[in-house]
């Protein structure tokens, strides 16, 4: 029995556009995502912004001034006010480069290491994340559930989860119609030393 095979044959200007287009939405990408992290962070945008408008106005020696200050800027308020440092940069940069790099980059393929997708015909349906809240320690992760499947689809698969996402352990629990909350712990909460406030030796003698 002989088997027909096709060729799909482009002609090269519509490979070029098809390849154009995609480059044209990589870089309208780019630029959204640049643009939205611009607003999440102005402390660090808003002196590039600065430098480059000095370097392309006034020169690039006023564009390293700027550079200059705005890192001097960086360091006297790291070690003034390391609490709202954190808060406000280091701390909001590490709760999103670690919600996408833990979770969204490679969600589907995780969850069908799991077994906890669904296929029908040729299409494969994945779990829906809805949140991810990232904790220094542990995360939480609000999950739309598929029709068909139960807290109990999840709660079987805890200990896969927990070793599909590097974490220590995992556990299930249903927060709302249809969806399951997913805890992963990544470290031990008392495995660092806790620094106790300072008591002043005369509150030590009016105590005794």
């Amino acid at each position: 029995m002989a088997t027909k095979t096709t060729d799909t044959y482009k002609e090269p200007a519509e490979v070029v556009l098809e390849a154009v287009l995609m480059l044209g939405w990589q870089l309208l990408k780019l630029v959204m995502a640049t643009a939205w992290w611009s607003l999440l962070f102005p402390m660090v945008s808003f002196p590039i912004a600065l430098a480059v408008g000095a370097g392309l106005f006034l020169g690039w020696a006023w564009a390293l001034v700027v550079v200059g200050v705005s890192i001097a800027g960086m360091v006297l308020w790291r070690a003034k006010h390391p609490e709202t440092f954190e808060r406000w940069l280091t701390g909001r940069a590490r709760t999103r480069f670690l919600r996408w790099w833990r979770y969204r980059l490679r969600w589907d393929k995780r969850l069908e290491a799991c077994k906890l997708t669904v296929s029908a015909d040729t299409s494969t349906f994945v779990p829906r994340l809805l949140d991810a809240q990232i904790g220094q320690c542990m995360d939480r992760i609000q999950v739309r559930m598929l029709d068909g499947q139960c807290p109990a689809d999840y709660e079987n698969r805890a200990e896969r989860l927990a070793h599909t996402f590097g974490a220590l352990e995992c556990r299930a629990a249903v927060v709302g119609p249809g969806v399951v909350e997913l805890v992963f712990r990544y470290a031990d909460a008392l495995a660092e030393p806790v620094a106790m406030p300072r008591i002043d030796p005369r509150f030590r003698k009016d105590a005794a």
